[in-house]
């Protein structure tokens, strides 16, 4: 799948400073979950695999449907809608890194993808919202371990080497196979506007780490690292 740049429908300029090293933390700590699809189709309450929920996903101007409807882990009478069951996320840590995840999705929102993997896209921009859940064993209560705290992030489709980080299975998946589901993997590098992702390690061992980061501060570290540069 190809990719056009066109300024008016793309905010670019994350991407291009991460060579100079300019945004991304030296030691940022990386944060990967791998999470049970069967779990997240067919919740058993006696499991404690990471779930992990896709809530919403926006490429372009296409909305893909939140259209699985599966356990709530932290209330399990109740029932969320999501796009799709999450089998594994990444993110390096750092405020401008990517955030990569493959996930199963309907029959429905394969359709979309497909269309939008064959299409030249000029417009890039993502809206995504994810939890990942992991089970305490001390409270015996799951928890939201890596989330966008009910927020629709802002992001931008990952390219890498000339093409998008984007690729949706046409087979169907045999893990579970109701509903018939496809998988997704997908990356997603941030826009530049200051957001949020959320961490826990338990019920009560939180905290809250930048994505992305605006265009005032980008440049008030740039002129920053330029100074240090000339004193030497």
């Amino acid at each position: 799948m190809k990719n056009t740049d066109r300024p008016e429908t793309v905010k670019l300029g994350l991407a291009g400073l991460l060579l100079l090293g300019v945004l991304v933390p030296l030691f940022a700590a990386s944060s990967s979950f791998t999470c049970s699809v069967s779990q997240g189709f067919n919740f058993q309450k006696d499991s404690e695999e990471q779930i992990g929920h896709i809530n919403y996903l926006k490429i372009g101007d296409t909305e893909m449907k939140s259209d699985l409807n599966v356990t709530d882990p932290m209330n399990t009478a109740a029932k969320v809608k999501v796009f799709g069951i999450m089998s594994g996320i990444h993110w390096n840590g750092g405020y401008a890194e990517p955030v990569t995840f493959a996930c199963q999705v309907s029959v429905d929102n394969k359709n979309k993808l497909a269309t939008l993997q064959h299409k030249t896209l000029y417009n890039i921009q993502v809206e995504l919202q994810f939890t990942t859940y992991d089970y305490d064993p001390k409270t015996k209560k799951y928890y939201k371990c890596f989330h966008s705290n009910g927020k629709k992030l802002k992001g931008l489709v990952l390219k890498q080497g000339g093409e998008l980080a984007m690729n949706v299975a046409m087979d169907q998946s045999s893990e579970v196979v109701s509903p018939k589901n496809h998988t997704l993997q997908l990356g997603v590098m941030p826009q530049a506007q200051a957001q949020e992702i959320h961490l826990a390690f338990s019920t009560t061992d939180k905290l809250v780490k930048p994505w992305g980061v605006t265009v005032a501060a980008l440049r008030e570290r740039v002129r920053t690292l330029l100074a240090r540069n000339t004193a030497r």
